[in-house]
């Protein structure tokens, strides 16, 4: 009887809760769909990693130094009399000696354009061996043959729209070499976005690494052991220091390299699948607390006939769970559409995922009926708890119950609890010394305020909205009038309306008074620490000799200035050691170029062999200036330095450690000392600043991997990080406001049902279908200024908490973004009238005397 019941009014009611049922959808086709896509690119490399990995690779000794293989100048490698022992070992067939290395560039060139992917996957240039488990095979051409020959993969050749017989080059830290192109390879499996070229073996060793030696051995059993078998006995003939990593390991840390890049896509979905949650939640609270209003008189009866409270509160949660079940279906059915889309465009960037392989686990029917099923049930018990208070004796009454006056209080009460303690820890979160605690602060402040607006919305509901509609009676007349009344009928439902808006706007300005914030705050640092004129940037190549000199022969540039970075060790004076970020600079590098802000101690020491530190390293290991530290560069060069200078936290180079070039080349021997990778140049007094940039590339225009910015481009390119991340919480907040916007539309479309007979009467004594549709619309309004006003609030506190708790990280001066806040307000006029547009539309439909008589 029971589920007959609840089938019956789910049916009778299903167009009310169409769009309760699209924000399910919605949720759970965001977690399905990045579920399948996750499964189908890990599958697809696990095939990779599968068809390609040797039983055993033989790798250099890992050490400290070498924690980022991809920005040294030189490669760790092996000796290549290493591969005959590798060979020797009992259960081998067969080993080959590998070059592969990650920081050499390719270039066309004919037109002076990068070949390969600029940014994501990397460019990999090595050795052609010939394996029983290759990548790639030759399709056109021929392996190359002689120092002057290179294969490049198909992919990276359609894309650069190069042949055989195309002239290309590769550049590293030992200069440019070009190649022709004598065969091109096409990938067996799946090509991961990378760019492949390969040499010769002989040529690859010279050019790539400078000595004859490999960056690996692959070796391939027979199959009379097994691989564990094969790294034991390797490891035993080998002796100790060199990594030994059979097929599985290498496969584990290949997936750990490619998951690292695809779990930014799979969390940035999961985020998208979080908003929609929560603002579905209240999307569905509301729906089934006015269809709950609406039935009070069905309920009653149900209760008069017998039924208990514990059977009406399952009725309105079996409704909930057919609703869940229906939308986790569709929404698992368009999760796989997601996974497509998602699919397309990795391979537009490169990859090449098929959707025909599309990985359907358990784990996505799992996760997508969880997830739809728990939050619609969820967000049901409360309008279902309400549902089940309801007396017999209601059924003799009209449509709705007395307002609560002990709810309302104990809502005031924990609403203000919630908000005064968020508050209290926002505060706590800006004054807080460590970025850490106060990002700490900052999470539980935002949850707890977050909670509070939502608590007191309904009892802010009528003392804002009454504020806000001030002017609708002047302005519209008797359907301003309505329109404002209407609003504040019913609080609760008001405020749960808004507070689903109200989360996605305070998204918009927290995030806004942040990229804001960030942008300005480096702005101020460039115009205040930067003393170059340009900032000329390698990226993964480093810098030769010959791109410093041709800077250096351009007309109008005084003098050039190169940083050599090394990530060294410290020990301390308590004998731990820290690692850091140290900078090998010249003595102009202070003063000239830059102007950093000073703590304790002189900038001049660091010419006189003082080591200078940031401010929060020195707090955070007790150091300060007279102090004397050894410093650990590469290869374990070591050297005692004394504390000369700390430099404040608002530096441009707050993290970074300074010691002058002089001073390091005691230590370190010049074949160990990098290549810089980022370097500036300072214009001629009197130079034309603008001319000299364009002087400035046309120089280095034989050089495309080189990024050439002015102050003006480099606070450009800083903008434009920061744009990054503000488009993907945009693309969030979108998603939020979307669904914002269906819970205005259900609001208002079952506010219209249930005041049928209200709106026959006012048609009935004159009001128009025009003032009728006039009245809807404003109402809408209202409702979604409301919650621009509340999520305004909120976003703000928000914003200006994370610029106090990142000030010390480069967010020094809070910038608040007024145009943006504008914006805001007026789009969330428009989010009203858009949503009022079919309820408005149905409710200026209705028959007048058909309406009257609606019981």
């Amino acid at each position: 009887m029971l589920l007959k019941t609840s089938l019956r009014s789910f049916f009778a009611h299903k167009g009310r809760m169409a769009l309760s049922l699209i924000a399910v959808v919605l949720s759970v086709a965001f977690v399905s769909g990045t579920l399948v896509f996750s499964n189908t690119a890990t599958s697809t490399f696990d095939k990779l990693f599968a068809a390609t990995a040797s039983d055993v690779s033989v790798q250099p000794p890992k050490s400290a130094e070498d924690e980022d293989p991809e920005l040294a100048d030189k490669p760790a490698t092996v000796p290549a009399a290493l591969a005959g022992q590798v060979a020797a070992v009992p259960g081998i067939k067969t080993a080959v000696g590998q070059v592969m290395v990650h920081n050499a560039t390719l270039v066309n060139p004919a037109t002076n354009k990068l070949v390969g992917p600029t940014s994501g996957a990397p460019t990999l240039v090595g050795n052609w061996t010939d394996t029983p488990r290759n990548p790639v095979t030759i399709t056109s051409g021929h392996v190359p043959r002689g120092a002057g020959e290179l294969v490049l993969d198909a992919d990276t050749a359609k894309k650069a729209k190069l042949g055989l017989g195309d002239k290309l080059r590769v550049d590293n830290a030992g200069g440019k070499h070009e190649f022709t192109i004598a065969g091109i390879a096409t990938f067996t499996t799946t090509n991961p976005g990378a760019a492949l070229a390969f040499l010769d073996t002989a040529t690859s060793q010279q050019v790539l690494l400078g000595e004859p030696a490999f960056t690996s051995i692959e070796a391939f059993g027979d199959g009379s052991r097994s691989d564990d078998g094969l790294k034991a006995d390797a490891l035993a003939k080998l002796g100790g220091g060199y990594q030994v990593k059979t097929a599985a390991e290498q496969k584990d840390e290949n997936n750990k390299s490619v998951g690292s890049g695809l779990d930014f896509m799979k969390y940035a979905m999961l985020g998208f699948a979080g908003v929609s949650l929560i603002v579905g939640g209240f999307l569905i609270i509301n729906t089934f607390s006015m269809l709950v209003a609406q039935r009070t008189r069905e309920i009653g009866l149900l209760r008069a006939l017998g039924g208990s409270r514990r059977q009406v509160n399952r009725s309105v949660l079996v409704e909930a769970l057919i609703l869940g079940v229906l939308g986790s279906t569709l929404g698992i059915a368009a999760g796989l559409g997601i996974a497509v889309g998602l699919i397309a465009l990795m391979n537009a960037i490169g990859m090449d995922l098929r959707a025909s392989d599309l990985q359907i686990g358990p784990d996505v029917f799992v996760a997508g009926y969880a997830v739809g099923i728990l939050i619609t049930v969820v967000a049901a018990w409360i309008p279902a708890r309400r549902a089940s208070r309801i007396s017999p004796m209601a059924a003799l009454r009209d449509h709705g119950t007395p307002a609560e006056a002990r709810a309302n209080v104990v809502r005031t009460v924990l609403g203000l609890v919630l908000t005064a303690g968020g508050g209290g820890l926002l505060v706590l979160a800006a004054k807080a010394e460590k970025a850490a605690t106060g990002g700490q602060y900052l999470g539980l402040g935002v949850l707890l305020t977050l909670i509070g607006f939502v608590v007191l919305g309904p009892l802010l509901a009528t003392a804002v909205i009454r504020v806000l509609g001030a002017l609708l009676p002047a302005l519209f007349g008797p359907s301003g009038k309505l329109a404002q009344r209407n609003a504040m009928r019913n609080p609760r439902r008001t405020g749960a309306t808004a507070a689903a808006l109200m989360i996605g706007l305070a998204l918009v300005i927290a995030s806004s008074v942040f990229s804001s914030s960030a942008v300005t705050s480096a702005s101020e640092q460039i115009d205040r620490s930067v003393g170059v004129d340009y900032i000329i940037s390698g990226g993964r190549t480093a810098v030769t000799a010959e791109m410093l000199d041709a800077v250096r022969r351009t007309p109008g540039v005084d003098h050039v200035t190169a940083e050599k970075d090394f990530d060294a060790k410290v020990q301390l004076p308590d004998g731990r050691t820290e690692r850091t970020g140290l900078a090998a600079v010249p003595p102009t590098f202070f003063g000239t170029d830059f102007r950093l802000p000073v703590a304790s101690g002189t900038v001049d020491s660091i010419g006189r062999g003082a080591l200078g530190i940031g401010e929060k390293f020195a707090k955070d290991h007790n150091l300060k200036v007279g102090d004397s530290v050894t410093v650990t560069y590469l290869k374990g060069r070591t050297q005692v330095l004394q504390v000369g200078v700390v430099f404040a936290k608002s530096s441009l180079y707050g993290g970074a450690s300074f010691v002058d070039v002089a001073t390091m080349a005691e230590a370190v021997p010049a074949a160990e000392v990098p290549e810089p990778r980022t370097f500036f140049a300072k214009a001629s007094s009197g130079a034309d600043t603008g001319r000299t940039l364009t002087a400035l590339e046309d120089a280095l225009k034989e050089y495309p991997q080189l990024s050439v910015k002015d102050q003006a481009g480099y606070k450009e390119l800083v903008q434009s990080q920061v744009n990054t991340l503000l488009y993907l919480i945009y693309g969030l907040v979108a998603l939020s406001i979307t669904v914002a916007v269906l819970g205005v539309v259900n609001t208002l479309a079952l506010s219209v049902v249930e005041r049928t007979r209200e709106i026959g009467l006012l048609r009935a004594i004159g009001l128009s279908r025009r003032q009728l549709r006039r009245m809807i619309r404003l109402e809408s309004v209202v409702i979604a200024l409301f919650g621009a006003v509340l999520g305004t609030g909120l976003g703000l506190a928000w914003g200006v908490t994370v610029q106090g708790v990142l000030r010390d990280q480069g967010l020094g001066t809070l910038s608040v973004p007024t145009a943006t806040i504008a914006i805001t307000l007026v789009s969330s006029v428009l989010i009203g009238l858009v949503a009022a547009l079919v309820p408005a539309f149905r409710a200026g439909r209705m028959n007048v005397l058909a309406a009257i008589a609606t019981d």
